[in-house]
C-alpha cells in the first residue's frame, strides 16, 4: 500500500462510502478508505430481515451500551453501530427519509449558510433512483435506489384507517418537504434485497486504480502537527501504520466514531482528554457534546381475529413458508423493514410541524434479536422527533478500540417528558377508533394502569429506547463554539473536516440515514471545489 495520499476518509458507512466515491472520481487525487469492520459479505447485511441477525453480532456492530439513562428509570441501552462496510446502511431499517424542509431551513437560521431545504434538495436528488421516475421532488439515475415495500398487512391498513379517523391524514410521499400524514414506508431495497452504501457506491468505484480500501483498520488517532491534520496513525493486520495525507482527512465514523477520534488526537475537552491519559492538541469544549437521538416508546398491543407476524412466525411450519416465499419471490416477512407503515403528526397543534414519527410494525417483541411473542400484536412505536434533551459522547481511555462512554441523556427535559406523555395517549386514541374495534387490540405495553402525567413519564422510561438516530456531537454553525463551520471544517485544525450524522446541529425530523448521505454529497463538492 502507499504510504501518503490526497484525501484519507475514516470511516466506511454510509457517508464514507460515498466520500470514497465522489473523491476518486477526479483520477488524479488519491483516496484512502479506513473501515474498522470487515467486508459486507455476510449473508444476512442483504435479507432484509437480517438486521435481526446483525443488531447486536460483533461481526456487524460495534455492541455499544449507553450509561445508565435517569430518564429511563436507571436503564442502559444497547446502542448500535455499524462496524462492517456501508456501517449502519448495512444493518438499518433500509427507510429512506429526507426529513422536513423545516430541519434545513432551521439550519440556515442558524448560520449554516447553503444548508436550507432549496440547497440542500438538488443533493438528495443526485444520488437517488427513485421507483416511480423523476420530478420536482425525485431524481432517478444515481446510486441510491428507493422502492417501495414489497408488502402490506391488513393489520397496518386498519391502523392507518384508525389514524385518519383519528384526524390523520394519509400521503402517499413523506419525501417532499412536509411528512405529515400516514403511508408505508419507502425502502433502500432493489427487488427485495437491501440496497447498502456498498453497492451503491463502492462497487461501481472499486476498480479505480486511484481508490485504496482498508478494511480492519482501527485509526488509533490523527496526527496534528502545528495546527494541521499531517496523516492517520491506524492498526491493520497487527501493524500500526502512519500514511500521510496531501490534502484533507476526512472523519465519516458516525455521531459516536467521530468525536471519539478527535479525542483519542487530543481534540476536544481538556478534563475529559486529561483523564484518560490523551495530551491536549487542542481545546475544543463541544467535541462529544449536543448529542441527540429519537427515543422510541414501543406501544404494544394484542390483536385476534387479524393475521400478525407473530404467529406466523412462531412454528415451524411458518418459518418454512416465510423462506420459501422470500426464495421465489423475494417478498413476504424476509423483504421486511423492521417498520412497514410510518405515521408524522402532532402530539399537539402547538407545533407547527409534525413533531411525533411512528414505526408501526405487525408484531411485537420484548427487544430485537429476540424471538416474537405467541400471541397476535402488533406494536406501534413512536418518537419525539425535535427532542430538547442533550446528552454526549466521550471517550473513557487512550486505547482506540475501547468504548466511549455514551449519555443519550432521555428525558432530561420538561417538554421531552410532556411529549413522550402525550405521545402515549395519542396512541390510545388512535388505536380506539372504530377500524381497529373489530380486532378487539388490548394494550399491554405499557399497559392501561398508567394514566396521569407522572404515571405516562414513569411509562416511557420503561418503554423507551433508542431508535438508531444519534446525532449532534460535532456540531456545525458560524459560531466559535462549533466543532465544524458550515463547510465542515474543523475550527482550529487545517485540512480537517467531518462529514456525518455528528454535524447537525439539529437532528432532522426522520430517519437519519438519508440526511447522512447528503451531508457526504455536499461535503464532497465542497472538497473538490477547495483543490481545483
Amino acid at each position: 500500500m502507499e504510504r501518503d495520499f490526497d484525501y484519507i476518509v475514516v470511516g466506511g458507512g454510509t457517508a464514507g462510502c460515498a466520500l470514497a466515491n465522489r473523491l476518486s472520481a477526479d483520477p488524479s487525487a488519491s483516496v484512502l478508505l479506513l473501515e474498522a469492520g470487515g467486508r459486507d459479505n455476510y449473508a444476512w447485511v442483504h435479507i432484509p430481515v437480517g438486521y435481526l441477525f446483525c443488531i447486536g453480532n460483533p461481526r456487524t456492530d460495534w455492541c455499544f451500551q449507553t450509561e445508565a439513562e435517569p430518564g429511563l428509570n436507571g436503564r442502559s441501552l444497547a446502542y448500535p453501530r455499524g462496524k462492517v462496510l456501508g456501517g449502519c446502511s448495512s444493518i438499518n431499517g433500509m427507510i429512506y427519509m429526507r426529513g422536513q424542509a423545516r430541519d434545513y431551513d432551521l439550519w440556515r437560521q442558524m448560520g449554516c449558510t447553503g444548508w436550507g431545504w432549496d440547497d440542500v434538495l438538488p443533493l438528495f436528488k443526485r444520488s437517488e433512483d427513485y421507483f416511480a421516475g423523476a420530478d420536482e421532488m425525485h431524481g432517478v439515475g444515481g446510486e441510491w435506489r428507493v422502492e417501495p415495500a414489497r408488502l402490506h398487512w391488513d393489520i397496518l391498513d386498519a391502523f392507518r384507517t384508525a389514524a385518519e379517523q383519528a384526524g390523520i391524514p394519509r400521503t402517499e410521499d413523506f419525501n417532499r418537504g412536509d411528512n405529515e400524514g400516514s403511508s408505508y414506508f419507502k425502502v433502500n431495497q432493489r427487488r427485495g434485497v437491501r440496497w447498502n452504501a456498498v453497492k451503491a457506491f463502492l462497487r461501481p468505484a472499486r476498480h479505480r486504480a486511484n481508490l485504496t480500501i482498508v478494511t480492519g483498520a482501527h485509526v488509533r488517532r490523527l496526527l496534528i502537527t502545528e495546527g494541521e491534520v499531517r496523516g492517520v496513525c491506524f492498526e491493520a493486520g497487527g501493524e500500526t501504520l502512519d500514511v500521510a495525507c496531501r490534502r484533507e482527512v476526512v472523519l465519516a465514523a458516525g455521531a459516536v466514531g467521530s468525536p471519539h477520534l478527535l479525542e483519542l488526537s487530543g481534540v476536544g475537552r481538556g478534563e475529559i482528554l486529561a483523564e484518560a491519559g490523551v495530551p491536549v492538541v487542542l481545546e475544543r469544549r463541544e467535541v462529544g457534546e449536543n448529542l441527540q437521538d429519537h427515543l422510541q416508546l414501543r406501544c404494544a398491543y394484542k390483536v385476534s381475529g387479524i393475521r400478525t407476524l407473530n404467529e406466523r412466525a412462531s412454528s415451524l411450519v411458518g418459518k418454512a413458508s416465510i423462506a420459501l416465499e422470500y426464495a421465489l419471490k423475494r417478498s413476504g416477512p424476509m423483504s421486511m423493514a423492521p417498520s412497514q407503515l410510518g405515521v408524522f403528526t402532532r402530539s399537539d397543534p402547538s407545533f407547527e410541524t409534525a413533531n411525533l414519527q411512528y414505526h408501526v410494525q405487525p408484531l411485537s417483541l420484548e427487544r430485537f434479536g429476540e424471538g416474537v411473542h405467541p400471541f397476535p400484536a402488533f406494536t406501534a412505536s413512536v418518537c419525539n422527533l425535535r427532542p430538547e434533551s442533550r446528552g454526549s459522547v466521550h471517550l473513557r481511555g487512550k486505547e482506540p478500540g475501547g468504548p466511549p462512554a455514551i449519555r443519550p441523556n432521555y428525558l432530561s427535559t420538561e417538554t421531552d417528558r410532556r411529549v413522550a406523555a402525550d405521545a402515549i395517549r395519542l396512541t390510545r386514541r388512535i388505536v380506539a377508533q372504530p377500524a381497529l374495534a373489530p380486532y378487539r387490540p388490548e394494550e399491554f405495553k405499557p399497559g392501561p394502569g398508567f394514566e396521569d402525567e407522572a404515571a405516562l413519564v414513569e411509562a416511557a422510561g420503561a418503554i423507551g429506547t433508542t431508535i438508531f438516530h444519534p446525532a449532534g456531537t460535532c456540531r456545525m454553525g458560524a459560531d466559535e463554539g462549533s466543532v465544524v463551520d458550515p463547510e465542515l471544517r474543523v475550527r482550529g485544525v487545517k485540512r480537517l473536516r467531518v462529514a456525518d450524522a455528528s454535524i447537525m446541529p439539529a437532528i432532522v425530523s426522520g430517519n437519519t440515514n438519508s440526511p447522512t448521505l447528503m451531508i457526504a454529497e455536499k461535503a464532497a463538492e465542497m472538497i473538490r471545489a477547495a483543490w481545483r
